[in-house]
């Protein structure tokens, strides 16, 4: 699995430590920023690993910022893109299993580090269910396709 991640001032020493982990795990990743905890805006961040993600050149994502709210609102405007905001344990695994999140965002102010490297693990652990919840998923990319009607 190939992981881009990234993250604002905010997010900037959680995702050091989430780097860690990954060369722990040996999991490929590439960081794309920052690079200092100066402040910067995040939806730079958010757009980087987004698009990242929706063409195909990673897999997966992982945002992190203050609180996990902006960016998982900016890389959600990027087509292809479904960003989750997690800071349990359970909203990981299901939001993998039932609405197949490519983009996992955080919040570093919110929660501790040790519940976000469990987060993590435990939403790259989790895979899509499919069945009923791949209909489900099919609707939501028909909404940002323009293509979607109600019943």
């Amino acid at each position: 699995m190939r992981l881009a991640i990234g993250s604002d001032h905010a997010g900037y020493d959680l995702k050091a430590e989430v780097i860690e982990l990954f060369d722990e795990l040996g999991v490929e990743y590439k960081d794309m920023g920052t690079y200092v905890n100066e402040s910067v805006d995040y939806p730079d961040f958010a757009h980087r690993v987004a698009h990242a993600v929706s063409t195909g050149e990673y897999e997966k994502g992982i945002l992190i910022c203050g609180t996990g709210i902006g960016m998982s609102i900016a890389a959600n405007k990027i087509k292809g893109i479904r960003a989750a905001l997690c800071h349990d344990v359970f909203s990981a695994r299901v939001t993998r299993q039932h609405n197949n999140s490519n983009v996992l965002t955080i919040g570093a102010r919110v929660i501790g580090s040790d519940l976000a490297i469990e987060i993590i693990k435990t939403w790259l652990g989790a895979d899509f269910e499919g069945g009923r919840h791949a209909r489900r998923v099919n609707k939501i990319t028909a909404i940002e396709e323009g293509e979607y009607a109600s019943e």
